[in-house]
């Protein structure tokens, strides 16, 4: 029995089977991984370097170290036409792609050593910061962001005065105002958290707008003819009206803020996974690199995964949310 038919493949917004979702959302992960172990085991696949395993002849080859293949290849035919002795190495990827077997091994290292320095911290500490810069730029950005969308959203006058500036402020980029922050709220944690909220109030603002004006316009005339004050119009028609888009948006937006993080980290002293990152980077150990990316994503998709589930459970009505 097959999951997917091959008619369903280009079937326009057909419901899949529970299980052909399952299938297809594990093969979004397995082809790019198995591209990387194509890459990585392989050895005719790319390999450009090679890993000198003996120097020979070759003073300047050290044991382990890494060269191009046509660096390697000439040293090679030079000791050959001087009959001397012959450097030997194995086909490599660069230093900067690890194999899936060593990006493994680093998820497990990178929790269970200990910080190499007296004040250093452990992994989960970098990662647990970085969810609290996260958690309070997001927010404080929704406090403001949200109420401000809904009512552009509602009123044409409010939406005519405040949206052009959002419009112009939301193209400049977020990083730009790292100095500033600084210079305002410190070399600490304000000026990262600061960072997110600039990253992901505008475009809040103007998605959650966009939103509520979808609201059926007949919903508003009938409470209008109602009597329906204008406080209450947003409290118990507007509101409850667009909540399940406004959930879904706020989703969207919290994976917004998380491409943020990297850099507002770097804001100021450099401090949670981003500190853990460069690290690594500076020392070549882009195992462990990869390893706190991946980290990142596995939270950021986890998340999302949680509140996929509770907006189910909120709104199960909501036919967009099962997708």
């Amino acid at each position: 029995m097959t999951v997917i038919n091959r008619s369903d493949w280009f079937a326009v917004r057909r419901e899949l089977s529970s299980r052909g979702k399952w299938l297809l959302g594990f093969g979004s992960f397995l082809l790019p991984v198995l591209v990387w172990c194509i890459v990585s085991y392989v050895p005719f696949v790319w390999h450009p370097q090679v890993l000198v395993e003996s120097p020979g002849s070759v003073d300047y080859f050290q044991p382990g170290m890494r060269v191009d293949k046509e660096v390697f290849a000439d040293e090679l035919s030079h000791a050959q036409a001087c009959h001397t002795s012959l450097p030997t190495g194995e086909p490599v990827n660069p230093v900067y792609l690890p194999a899936p077997h060593e990006v493994l091994r680093a998820f497990y290292t990178a929790f269970t050593t200990p910080p190499a320095s007296r004040d250093g911290v452990w992994l989960h500490q970098s990662l647990w910061h970085s969810i609290q810069v996260i958690f309070w730029g997001f927010v404080l950005s929704s406090v403001i962001g949200v109420p401000i969308g809904i009512v552009c959203g509602t009123y044409s006058a409010i939406a005519r005065l405040q949206e052009p500036f959002f419009e112009f402020f939301r193209y400049l980029p977020a990083p730009a105002f790292g100095a500033l922050m600084v210079a305002i709220l410190g070399i600490y944690d304000g000026p990262k958290i600061a960072i997110i909220v600039i990253g992901t109030l505008f475009q809040q603002v103007l998605i959650v707008a966009n939103t509520t004006r979808k609201l059926e316009y007949g919903l508003f005339e009938a409470a209008m003819t109602l009597g329906t004050k204008k406080l209450k119009l947003l409290t118990h028609v507007v509101i409850p009206g667009i909540l399940p888009d406004l959930y879904r948006d706020q989703r969207i937006l919290l994976g917004w803020a998380w491409t943020y993080l990297i850099v507002a980290e770097l804001v100021g002293t450099s401090s949670g996974i981003t500190w853990y990152i460069t690290q690594q980077a500076r020392y070549e150990h882009f195992d462990n690199v990869y390893a706190a990316i991946m980290m990142i994503g596995i939270i950021g998709l986890g998340t999302d995964l949680v509140l996929a589930y509770v907006g189910r459970k909120l709104f199960p009505w909501d036919r967009t949310l099962k997708a």
